[in-house]
This record gives C-alpha cells, structure tokens and sequence, in this order.
C-alpha cells in the first residue's frame, strides 16, 4: 500500500498543486502509512510542513511529531534539521513536538543511555511507529563505528537500548565486528581507516608576477 500511495502522492507534489492545501489530508494519511510499514519519503513530509507555514490555521501538532520522529530515524542525515526549520518557533514547545525535540538532542550529544531511559519513561509517544527502535540502534552502531576501535560488549549491549546479550551478538555480527573472549569487541581499526590525500597546488607564472609587481 505504500509504494501505490507514494505514487499518488509524488503526483500531487508537482508543480504549483504541491502547495494546495486541499492535499493535506492524504499526505497526513500517507505519513500515518510510513510510520505502520517502516517506510519513508522525506520530499512528501517537507511538503506537508511547508504547508503548515502557508496555512498556520491548519496545522496538526501529531503529524508534525511523526515527521520529526521518521527523520530521526534516518540519521546522520540532516533530514531532522530539514523539518525543524520549517516548523514554526513558538511550536517547538509544544507537546508532542517537544518530546521529539528531547530526543533528537538526546542522540545530538550521543547520550544513547539517556534516550532509552527517556523513550521508557514515555514510551506512548512511538505507538503506531514501526521499526523506530531498530533504525536508531543504526546509527549508535554509525558512531560507535566512527568513534571505538574496542568496546566493552556489555556498554555497546547498554548503548543499544539495553538488549539482550543474544540480540547484542547479533548486531555486532551484522556490522562485521569481533567478540573477543576478554568481553570485548573489536571494532576497527581506525589507523587503516585514514586516508592520506595529496594536495598539489598550481600557480601560474602570471600570478607570480603580479604578487611579486605589487610588493615593490
């Protein structure tokens, strides 16, 4: 059902019927339909904020939540950033928007600990949000690549959400990393990851002349 429902949706984005306001109804539908098939489509969730800034008395606080929400999950893209500087200030503060916006500088600061006790403590706001859990654990696994050679499995177990050792053994298998037998995980190593680059600059003879003209 997604995929014929972006299909429609990618027709009622073109040209100046992108900004008709009578189309706000089925592209909230289609995020509602994002969020229960895990699926994605960011050009269709910025149309329906830039018409929540055309039309303010139109505005749906939910939706926006839910757009805020699916853009998280496609970190480290700047898809969050996008959505965020189209919502208007004064709703940021608002509720369920700034729950989200809790959450994303949660992940912002890479206080991973922090955001599963937060997503606990009101776990209400992911109703309906299929696969949110899993694309987060995505990016922890994006950073902990950038950032550790080694890692204690049970802090990498704990950054995850704190799942089951079993379920720990079965991302780190998915990113290629070791376990090794002191309860560590070996990562990378980060010097074979560094790329040396050569940068050759030219000048021209004629560019010579000039500077050395100008400094009699």
């Amino acid at each position: 059902m997604a995929e014929a429902m972006r299909a429609t949706v990618a027709t009622l984005l073109k040209g100046i019927d992108r900004y008709n306001p009578e189309n706000l109804h089925t592209l909230e539908r289609y995020v509602d339909m994002q969020a229960s098939e895990n699926t994605y489509d960011l050009e269709a969730n910025l149309a329906i904020l830039k018409l929540y800034q055309f039309n303010p008395s139109l505005y749906q606080p939910v939706p926006t939540a839910l757009i805020l929400l699916k853009a998280l999950t496609n970190l480290p893209h700047s898809d969050f950033i996008l959505c965020k500087c189209l919502i208007e200030t004064s709703r940021l503060n608002e509720e369920p928007v700034s729950k989200v916006l809790r959450l994303a500088n949660l992940l912002e600061r890479a206080s991973f600990q922090e955001f599963w006790a937060a997503l606990e403590e009101d776990p209400d706001i992911l109703i309906g949000i299929v696969g949110f859990e899993d694309s987060i654990r995505k990016f922890v696994c994006h950073v902990v690549a950038s950032t550790y050679q080694t890692i204690r499995k049970e802090k990498l177990r704990q950054l995850l959400g704190n799942i089951s050792d079993a379920h720990s053994s079965q991302w780190i298998s998915k990113y290629g990393w070791t376990e090794m037998l002191d309860g560590y995980v070996f990562i990378t190593n980060q010097e074979e990851n560094i790329k040396t680059k050569n940068i050759t600059e030219k000048i021209s003879f004629d560019s010579v002349a000039a500077i050395m003209a100008s400094g009699r």
